[in-house]
């Protein structure tokens, strides 16, 4: 006779093995230039912190939330909103030369000694970049999940400007096609990173110390206000208005 109870189990393992890993790491030292403790800073009563862990939480497509810090008031208060904080990062990967593909590398694999497991997809969110959907979280996740050959997916926003830059000691245009001014509308178009607002990679190409692989699936950003960066006290004011300004439109929800 066949164990009913066994042949649960075993699928059941069978089923944690084929699962795809997904990791969400969100940088946040406690060191800053501009803004003294910026990822405590608050915006309409939240710490910058809560944001991207909340919205790694919304999107349902995170199995575990790493917040890699140096600080332990930020490790407690990233734990109050659901974020795991086993350790706190060592001082050589939180000075302010330190590269964010370090950074990722070292919490990766210091995260998965702690874990004894290996992740498939790892989710970078930035503190200073609250303003994103939810979604494009998961949507980033599920375009790796569904196309394999896919390395990376974030968020990217549109633009249509001229750039220029120094050469051989003369200021040129970056690209052949800004010789000529055009309708924006008819024009070639950039693409610009917003990497911090939401990006997942092949959890490989961190162990590297590569954040983006070369074969990528853009999220075009919709949000409104997602340029702000918040790295100064400017920056803080302009990012309170703004959310006070969604909280009115009632599109927060869009985020959190």
């Amino acid at each position: 006779m066949v164990d009913l109870n066994l042949l649960k189990i075993l699928h059941q393992k069978e089923s944690m093995s084929n699962k795809i890993r997904v990791l969400a790491i969100i940088p946040a030292r406690g060191g800053s230039k501009g803004i003294k403790k910026k990822n405590l800073k608050k915006i309409l009563g939240k710490p910058l912190i809560y944001y991207p862990i909340k919205s790694a939480l919304k999107s349902g497509v995170c199995d575990d939330i790493f917040v890699s810090t140096d600080d332990k008031e930020i490790a407690k208060i990233s734990k109050k909103y659901g974020a795991d904080v086993p350790f706190l990062r060592k001082k050589k990967y939180s000075g302010d030369l330190v590269s964010t593909e370090k950074t990722l590398k070292n919490a990766l694999i210091e995260y998965e000694k702690i874990k004894k497991q290996k992740y498939d997809i790892c989710v970078f969110l930035t503190c200073t970049n609250i303003f994103r959907k939810f979604i494009f979280i998961k949507n980033a996740v599920d375009n790796l999940k569904k196309n394999k050959k896919i390395e990376s997916s974030f968020v990217v926003k549109k633009l249509y400007r001229h750039f220029w830059h120094i050469k051989k000691n003369k200021f040129k245009k970056v690209l052949p096609w800004m010789k000529n001014y055009t309708s924006r509308q008819v024009a070639p178009k950039l693409y610009r990173e917003e990497t911090g607002v939401a990006l997942a990679s092949r959890a490989w190409l961190w162990r590297k110390g590569k954040r983006i692989g070369s074969k990528v699936k853009f999220i075009y950003n919709d949000f409104p206000f997602s340029e702000i960066d918040i790295n100064n006290k400017y920056d803080l004011e302009l990012a309170t208005n703004a959310m006070k300004l969604l909280k009115k439109q009632k599109r927060i929800k869009e985020m959190l």
